[in-house]
Formats: structure tokens, sequence, C-alpha cells
């Protein structure tokens, strides 16, 4: 995947839109550009991430078929959705 950041400075390009579309399709790539100013596919771009993701384990999947102990083994993670946990800080706060 490819990603074009800074998109609303479009005056400082330094590769255009179209020579990274042409750089991408060579590489047989995603491409996307964002802007997090604008809110511009950053979203997108996540979720672009997250399914060609998703596809390459779906895929290792199938190449393994049933056999569980050919699987890698993970780590579960557990994420707390506690915010009060989380000390509120400014930026120059001592």
């Amino acid at each position: 995947m490819l990603v074009g950041n800074k998109a609303d400075l479009r005056h400082l390009r330094a590769v255009s839109t179209e020579d990274a579309k042409a750089f991408a399709e060579s590489a047989n790539t995603f491409f996307i550009e964002t802007s997090a100013l604008e809110a511009l596919n950053v979203e997108n771009a996540f979720t672009e991430v997250l399914t060609q993701i998703y596809h390459v384990v779906s895929r290792k999947a199938l190449e393994v078929g049933d056999d569980p102990a050919s699987l890698p083994k993970g780590q579960t993670i557990n994420v707390k959705d506690d915010v009060s946990a989380v000390k509120k800080v400014g930026c120059c706060s001592a």
C-alpha cells in the first residue's frame, strides 16, 4: 500500500498524483492520498490496510488447511475500555 500524506499541501507536492498512481500500479499495490488536516481518507487508509491484512491471513489459513498444528500461535491481547485509567495531562504540564 502506498499512501500519499499531507494531500492538503498541494503546492509543496514533490510527486504528482499521476506519478504515484503509476508507481503503485507498476508495483501492483494500492494507492491513496490522505490529509489529517482535512480528514481526507485517513480512516479509508486504515480500513484498506486491515482489509489487506485480512486477505493475506485468510489466504494463508486456506493454504494450511485443517491442520491446527500448522497455524501460528499468537499472543492474546486484552484491551480494556477504561478511560479513567488514562491520566490526562496537557502537553506543557510538569
